[in-house]
């Protein structure tokens, strides 16, 4: 089986884990746009499609899972950033559904209990490179946190998955 972990955000990431072992992680596809007041990043739908795509093209005689981390309003967020969370989880879910990928939402409480984390982004980093140190190179910088995320959403809807011949 595939499994595909969605961190949402605009510093998000997709990271698919094929049953070969291999990884695959991509950024969340952004375009960062100059205005009067500084800059505003925005998400570029047709090209979180690609990369989904990709994903369900390698996927052929595979089935194919995905975990979408769905988060909520925090104490203190903004309500722009809060927006824009909202809109990349509706955009990834929307995309999931139109190319037919089997999804289920998350929340980031459970997905990290799994692992126990906390709160800091930072041993998300950490962790991932502990479980899959093939692809410590991608992790290294606190930016890559979304990666992590996104490859630990992934690994624990791989181990939910039910053994192969196992009964479901």
């Amino acid at each position: 089986m595939i499994c595909v972990g969605i961190d949402p955000g605009l510093g998000g990431a997709v990271a698919v884990l094929h049953p070969d072992g291999a990884i695959s992680l991509y950024d969340t596809p952004t375009i960062t746009v100059k205005k009067v007041s500084g800059t505003k990043r925005h998400y570029l739908p047709a090209e979180m499609v690609g990369d989904l795509l990709l994903a369900k093209n390698r996927s052929l005689g595979w089935d194919i899972r995905a975990a979408l981390e769905n988060v909520a309003a925090r104490p203190g967020q903004g309500v722009t950033s809060m927006f824009s969370m909202g809109r990349g989880v509706g955009l990834w879910e929307g995309i999931l559904a139109g190319l037919g990928i089997p999804y289920e939402l998350v929340t980031p409480r459970v997905w990290k209990a799994s692992f126990g984390l906390g709160k800091d982004k930072r041993e998300s980093i950490i962790r991932a490179q502990q479980l899959f140190p093939s692809a410590e190179v991608e992790l290294r910088r606190r930016k890559d946190e979304g990666k992590a995320e996104a490859l630990l959403i992934a690994e624990w809807l791989r181990r939910k998955q039910p053994a192969k011949g196992a009964a479901a």
